[in-house]
């Protein structure tokens, strides 16, 4: 009796279709669908050709057809091992077991490398997500290993911010990469990835943004052409910082559309690989690789704040990587009020192309339109929480970080740190969060301004007026108010002709350095106790 049972419940596992024997036999996903799933509804075919069998490995196969390595073949049936000895000679003679033998002749490649070496490669631009649609937690460690080599495993390091807004705050410090960027990340990963063939061709961008100066770094140190089209419009220090990383930099055109047409043209013209930044299964794994160290470096993780805007790949792909490692760890997106692509994009559920920044030059890689909905669309599925903040947080956030941290910083990577500044997340009080600077490339012109404007934002810089006699030893009457204030006198300035008082009055302005708010307004009450006419300069 138990050998006609086992017997016949081996005829109905042999029967079963074999999308019932991956739904058993594969692991559970909850944000992937199966990848085996899809291998299984092809069948074998005693025609497929050699070419189209995998160069990993020789197969001498039964007669069903060759088993590609890698993949699963046939159920066998079920057979208790303490009585195979009674029933595989049986099972044989019936035809039911099939055996064949497989010689490893070298590795298994990583899932990616074999997806990306079956796209059709085209000199005009890239188009790799339209192939890869979701990324797996095997792809983001897969590029994990590909380029430890060739980036910074950056710190994430403790903040002295922490007492200040009341929970242990960790800055991964992405900003210390050979370019100042995590863009490396990504683009390191897809160089390596390309075939050889087109290594030898050459690759070609049209920007002046962190993912074009992270292309002409890595190509350069993979002996890979590279050419970057620039605008005339483009600062010439980063003209000059990209030549110096090695790439052929081409100024053409008053606008990025200019530069990026004639980019197009040379690419089909000679066979380059036009490169843009898109949300393919090959970058975002590669940026994904921030969500697994943040990880590995700061035990029992709360949250992790990353950037966001139209350029998402960043908070996507490490959100992939985290959610897997960790369900409960908060994934939170930061963004500009002024321009809020993401929220809008995920509240409408397609990227939205219509909106403007006016600002490019300050928000960077921040300001850009959303580029695909593969980062959209995990998005939606991943981050926990998107949030927008105001200009004026960015810039004390970038005050923060060079006071405390002596990092300077742009809007970029300040503005994950701005959600805590202005308050924006309440929960996190008491928790341990990770903040992801990605970003450094400060221009030298914007550093000034920005510091000034956040001083003043912070109230540490005022500015009043008054009226004086033009007499002797008025200013400096003056001077011993705010002597006795402690206040740093940053400029002073007297107008005796443009002035609509009376006659032998100058007026004085004068620029202020004080401490904090307090020590701001204990300066204006002793102004306005001398000099009752006294004129505050708002901000």
């Amino acid at each position: 009796m138990n050998f006609a049972a086992q017997f016949l419940y081996s005829r109905v596992l042999k029967n079963r279709s074999p999308r019932d024997h991956s739904r058993e036999d594969e692991d559970y996903d909850p944000f992937w669908q199966s990848y085996a799933e899809q291998l299984f509804l092809k069948k074998d075919d005693n025609k497929v050709k050699k070419q189209d069998a995998p160069a990993l490995c020789d197969l001498h196969c039964c007669k069903d057809g060759p088993i590609r390595n890698g993949l699963i073949g046939q159920k066998p049936p079920s057979i208790n091992p303490e009585r195979l000895k009674d029933f595989g000679e049986e099972d044989y003679l019936n035809g039911d077991v099939k055996t064949w033998e497989m010689k490893i002749v070298s590795r298994n490649e990583e899932l990616l490398r074999d997806a990306l070496s079956r796209v059709p490669q085209s000199s005009s631009r890239t188009s790799l997500s339209s192939y890869n649609k979701l990324i797996r937690f095997e792809d983001i460690s897969a590029a994990a290993f590909k380029i430890q080599s060739g980036v910074q495993k950056t710190p994430c390091m403790y903040s002295r911010l922490s007492k200040q807004y009341g929970m242990d705050i960790y800055l991964k410090k992405e900003f210390l990469q050979y370019t100042g960027s995590v863009k490396e990340r990504g683009v390191l990963y897809l160089l390596t990835s390309l075939p050889q063939d087109q290594q030898r061709k050459g690759v070609i961008v049209a920007s002046d943004s962190n993912f074009s100066m992270a292309v002409a770094y890595h190509a350069s140190e993979l002996r890979i052409p590279v050419f970057v089209i620039m605008s005339t419009s483009t600062s010439p220090a980063r003209v000059k910082m990209c030549r110096e990383y090695g790439a052929m930099v081409i100024s053409y055109g008053t606008t990025a559309k200019d530069s990026q047409t004639h980019a197009r043209r040379l690419a089909q013209e000679n066979g380059y690989l036009y490169l843009e930044e898109e949300d393919s299964a090959v970058y975002l794994s590669g940026l994904g690789t921030v969500g697994l160290e943040v990880y590995e470096q700061v035990p029992k993780l709360d949250a992790v704040i990353f950037p966001a805007g139209g350029h998402c790949g960043l908070l996507a792909g490490s959100a992939a990587a985290l959610k897997h490692l960790n369900p409960h760890i908060s994934v939170i997106g930061v963004e500009s009020e002024n321009f809020p692509v993401l929220q809008q994009s995920l509240k409408a559920g397609h990227p939205i192309e219509d909106q403007a920044c006016s600002n490019h030059h300050f928000y960077g890689d921040v300001s850009g339109l959303c580029f695909g909905s593969n980062s959209l669309q995990l998005t939606g599925k991943l981050v926990d929480k998107v949030v927008a903040v105001r200009e004026e947080d960015i810039l004390i956030s970038m005050l923060r970080l060079l006071e405390y941290e002596r990092a300077t910083v742009d809007a970029e990577g300040a503005i994950g740190l701005a959600a805590l500044v202005a308050g924006k997340l309440p929960e996190l009080k008491g928790k341990r969060v990770a903040v992801v600077i990605c970003s450094g490339n400060l221009e030298l012109h914007l550093l000034q301004q920005c510091i000034a404007r956040a001083l003043t934002l912070d109230n540490r810089v005022c500015r009043f007026s008054l009226v004086l006699s033009d007499c002797p030893g008025d200013i400096s009457k003056l001077l011993e108010i705010l002597a006795r204030e402690e206040a740093r006198v940053l400029d002073i300035k007297q107008e005796r002709t443009f002035v609509t008082s009376e006659l032998f009055t100058v007026e004085v302005t004068c620029t202020m350095e004080t401490r904090d708010k307090i020590h701001t307004a204990q300066l204006r009450n002793a102004l306005l106790e001398r000099y009752p006419t006294a004129t505050w300069t708002e901000r």
